[in-house]
């Protein structure tokens, strides 16, 4: 974000759950693309949720991301571009992997995953307690270009996964519909942010990474706001409708989003005096609407 002769920009990560809500976000000088960051992210946010696989896109699918977040636990997911020009590795070079045999000629180096077995530990657990950032240990490992033997290891142990994800990606359609869906979640998410952040013409005005900070998290709590007041209202009319004797189909059920933001008025002044109905906990009437809809 910036405009104007000499502006700068930042670049705002934003990790939304499978249940579209956000749980951290973090603002980044510059306009960086940098795959470290995502697990920069996810080791700093500080809510209760316990992410399992992490979907990206393709920026970040390089062969030092799957080895850390294989050696941290999580599921690296991300959607690949240009797959057909992949190059899959064999840890054995005796086994036999029919079709796809002839396609697997590069081997990955167990010798030098072996020799650097308890540095890569280490490595793993500074990153879990928080000892060091992710960020500035990964621009050291990847040397400029010539990486730490540290870093040549964690690439020997991403090859591996990285070509069984590979493989998986090729075959399994459902794998590529729950990242590209999550993803997708992503990008709605986004478009009821720019919704919400109109003032001032929807640009960061703070000079420093704290303000900017508070005002994209903020940004991030409203939005959250707004998505758990349409997952309540709509878990309400489904209620309703049950309660009036109709079924409805789960598929439809799983079809709704509680992203949508027709029925908001950005507009306006804000009062945060509520009524005492919704005060003791009630929930505001559902409206009937007009015949036809």
């Amino acid at each position: 974000m910036g405009k104007g002769k000499g502006a700068k920009g930042v670049t705002y990560y934003n990790f939304t759950s499978d249940q579209f809500t956000g749980f951290h976000g973090i603002v980044i000088p510059g306009t960086p693309k940098d795959w470290y960051y995502i697990l920069e992210g996810l080791l700093e946010q500080e809510t209760s949720l316990k992410p399992t696989e992490i979907a990206s896109d393709t920026s970040g699918a390089s062969e030092i991301a799957f080895g850390i977040f294989r050696l941290l636990g999580w599921q690296f997911s991300p959607r690949l571009a240009d797959v057909g020009s992949a190059t899959l590795f064999r840890a054995d070079p005796a086994a036999y992997y029919g079709r796809l045999d002839g396609l697997i000629r590069s081997r990955v180096n167990l010798g030098l995953i072996r020799d650097n077995w308890d540095d890569l530990l280490r490595v793993a657990a500074s990153l879990s307690t928080g000892a060091v950032k992710a960020s500035e240990l990964f621009r050291y490992f990847a040397g400029g270009g010539t990486p730490t033997p540290i870093g040549r290891a964690l690439m020997e142990l991403g090859k591996l996964d990285r070509s069984t994800y590979l493989a998986c990606y090729f075959d399994d359609e459902l794998l590529r519909r729950r990242v590209q869906t999550q993803l997708n979640r992503q990008e709605s998410r986004h478009t009821l942010a720019r919704k919400i952040f109109h003032g001032q013409k929807g640009e960061l005005r703070q000079k420093y990474k704290e303000g900017q900070e508070d005002q994209l998290g903020t940004l991030g709590f409203i939005t959250n706001v707004c998505i758990l007041w349409n997952t309540v209202y709509t878990a309400r009319a489904l209620d309703e409708i049950r309660a009036e004797g109709k079924k409805i189909a789960a598929a439809d059920i799983a079809r709704l989003s509680p992203l949508g933001f027709e029925h908001f008025n950005f507009l306006g002044r804000y009062n945060f005096a509520l009524p005492e109905i919704i005060r003791d906990g009630a929930l505001r009437p559902l409206r009937t609407p007009p015949p036809g809809q």
